[in-house]
């Protein structure tokens, strides 16, 4: 069952980002943290669709899940780019049955522990502009307030980047969409920067790099970018707070 009061502050929060100025990849980075705090599910991340209608990476609360929506991309199969290409959710899929239909990415999933996946369109009526992809390292179907409330998370953060679209022009919205994905490579410049600095894995370093920008109330691409040029100290950031 979903945590109820993280739930409903997870809404709030996506929801106070319905304004004139807001980050992509702080909005989506905030949705797949908080889906994996208020459901049940293991980890989860977000695609999002570029100009040309490809999908790229934007947002993923592990580095194992990034990693995998990563190989969705650069092989072409996963239940993220099903969900996006019908508009429909993909649900409750066992990988260890799902080797005929992504025989590549569900074996990558089963060797870093996953063993159930669900996928979310980010869909406002016909229009579809992503996916929410959902791991559980546990076997088993998520029930329906689950999926309920995944679907209404993905909603609440559709709504809130298309009535910014909404608000600009083509041109702008593309150089935002480039500078989204330009934010993640600075991200994953700056993670290698605190892992190196303080002898940790990827995974620990994108903790830490998230623990101190909300503690000290920083957007991430910010923090990031202040990282990878040298204005900050990676051993300077305050240690993660337990998850």
């Amino acid at each position: 069952m979903p945590n109820p009061v993280l739930l409903v502050q997870s809404l709030v929060e996506l929801a106070d980002n319905l304004v004139d100025d807001f980050d992509v990849v702080d909005l989506l980075s905030l949705l797949s943290e908080r889906c994996v705090g208020a459901l049940d599910v293991t980890a989860a991340g977000v695609m999002l669709a570029v100009p040309s209608g490809a999908l790229e990476v934007i947002a993923s609360s592990s580095e194992a899940m990034r990693t995998l929506e990563v190989f969705q991309v650069q092989s072409d199969e996963g239940p993220c780019l099903d969900a996006y290409r019908t508009g429909k959710q993909v649900v409750n899929l066992d990988l260890a049955a799902t080797g005929t239909r992504w025989p590549r990415f569900s074996a990558l999933a089963a060797a870093k522990g996953f063993h159930a996946a669900h996928s979310f369109p980010l869909r406002l009526r016909r229009r579809v502009i992503g996916a929410l992809n959902l791991l559980r390292s546990d076997p088993g179907s998520l029930q329906e307030a689950d999926i309920a409330a995944a679907q209404a998370l993905a909603d609440i953060a559709t709504i809130a980047i298309i009535q910014h679209q909404i608000s600009i022009d083509a041109q702008t919205l593309n150089t935002q969409l480039s500078a989204a994905l330009n934010t993640r490579i600075v991200i994953e410049q700056a993670k290698g920067k605190i892992a190196q600095a303080t002898d940790s894995d990827m995974e620990q370093a994108f903790r830490r790099l998230r623990s101190h920008a909300r503690n000290h109330n920083l957007r991430l691409a910010d923090l990031a970018s202040r990282i990878a040029d040298g204005a900050i100290g990676p051993s300077s950031l305050d240690r993660p707070t337990p998850e």
